[in-house]
């Protein structure tokens, strides 16, 4: 596991995804998420919360990505 993040935070998350492309990340209380190429892999599905953060971040990727372009 790379990191774990104590409180969810949507941009830092991205940035550390974004940053490292590949491996995966625990938020607490939420769940276990892994990455790769720069996107967070689609979680259980039956856990509607973890479908969203994957969503969430996966947005603000794609906008931090357009930024620095």
């Amino acid at each position: 596991m790379d990191r774990i993040f104590t409180q969810y935070h949507p941009r830092q998350v991205a940035k550390f995804v974004k940053i490292l492309f590949k491996g995966s990340f625990l938020i607490a209380g939420i769940g276990l998420f892994y990455f790769e190429r720069g996107r967070v892999l689609l979680p259980d599905l039956k856990n509607k919360r973890m479908l969203a953060i994957m969503k969430e971040v996966n947005r603000l990727i794609d906008s931090l990505t357009r930024l620095s372009a």
